[in-house]
């Protein structure tokens, strides 16, 4: 399920509901609030329903309770709840405090924390507040409706990133590289994480810029070796050899600003490769990526052309500790050379 709800069983009228139902799926939102009777609206499209029966929220997630927060002591009532009841929680004028209190008390609980929201940009706060947020929001109509809702679907917590020391630049033989055709358009600065260890992955842009070698191609990225690793929604990763048409990567631009991209086909292609040698704080790193001008890597000042790098260069990427099980992350000693 998203973490965007569209609310669409207040109208009393069926043929409202139903006209609701249909304007959300046309914003891209699939998972929608009807009342009790309404499963006939699944005909409509693919989606996932959940049922208002009173106070409550009879959902796929389980029974969710709708509870208004206004003062403290119905927050206390809220917070002591977690991993007990899963609850939908309105607040009053006074929205931050409360919210991040009750993100805080439901993290790891076991139990589902959402929030109504009046606007794209309440919904994107409570996404976002204390990093993780609440589990989904739910939006009313005049909310969801506003066109901005389409970069809110798209968008995923920012990442963190750090310059990268190049050590060596070294050319390899012939290798399968992949590009990743998406069914978006990027922008200079914004590309994909990519990297042959999931500690330390590197910020290829698109090839979005202007080149005296082919036309600009916005859409794709020339990502790297079939074996590398790319990061995905959710703070996952896959291999690049992995991805099909249909499949989401994350987006990231250079300020680390990060949106759901789809896959739309991948060109596995051999190639003349290079061998991309990197540290960062005494940890070694590499990084496997054709050998082209049209190849760009990130820096502080801006894209360069890997057929520029050389040692000494800085680039942006991404660099955690631990390891990837199944593209999850996992605390445990895993060494990737």
């Amino acid at each position: 399920m998203g973490r965007i709800w569209a609310r669409a069983d207040l109208p009393d009228s069926a043929d409202d509901r139903k006209s609701l139902v249909t304007g959300a799926l046309e914003k891209g939102i699939e998972d929608i609030v009807v009342r009790e009777g309404d499963e006939h609206f699944e005909s409509l499209g693919k989606m996932t329903l959940h049922f208002r029966d009173g106070d409550g929220i009879r959902s796929p997630w389980g029974e969710l309770r709708i509870v208004s927060v206004d003062d403290p002591e119905g927050m206390a009532e809220v917070m002591a709840s977690a991993g007990i009841g899963s609850f939908v929680v309105s607040t009053t004028d006074w929205k931050v405090i409360p919210v991040e209190n009750l993100v805080a008390a439901f993290q790891g609980s076991g139990s589902r924390l959402l929030a109504t929201a009046d606007s794209v940009g309440e919904a994107r706060l409570f996404l976002q507040t204390l990093e993780g947020g609440v589990d989904a929001v739910l939006l009313e109509p005049e909310a969801w409706s506003d066109d901005a809702i389409a970069s809110l679907l798209q968008e995923e917590s920012s990442v963190e990133l750090q310059a990268v020391s190049v050590k060596e630049v070294r050319k390899l033989p012939l290798a399968d590289r992949v590009c990743v055709d998406t069914c978006n358009i990027m922008v200079p600065g914004e590309g994909m994480l990519i990297g042959s260890q999931s500690a330390c992955m590197l910020l290829v842009q698109s090839e979005s810029e202007e080149s005296g070698y082919v036309a600009s191609r916005p859409f794709r990225v020339n990502a790297g070796a079939v074996h590398a690793y790319v990061m995905t929604p959710g703070g996952k990763t896959r291999y690049l050899s992995e991805l099909k048409s249909g499949d989401e990567v994350l987006v990231v631009g250079a300020d680390g600003g990060a949106r759901r991209s789809v896959v739309g086909r991948c060109k596995t292609e051999s190639r003349p490769m290079l061998l991309l040698e990197l540290e960062h704080d005494g940890r070694r790193f590499s990084a496997v990526v054709q050998n082209a001008e049209t190849v760009k890597l990130i820096g502080p000042d801006g894209s360069i052309s890997v057929s520029d790098l050389q040692a000494g260069d800085k680039v942006l990427g991404a660099v955690s500790e631990g390891g990837r099980h199944f593209g999850m992350s996992v605390d445990e000693t895993i060494r990737e050379t």
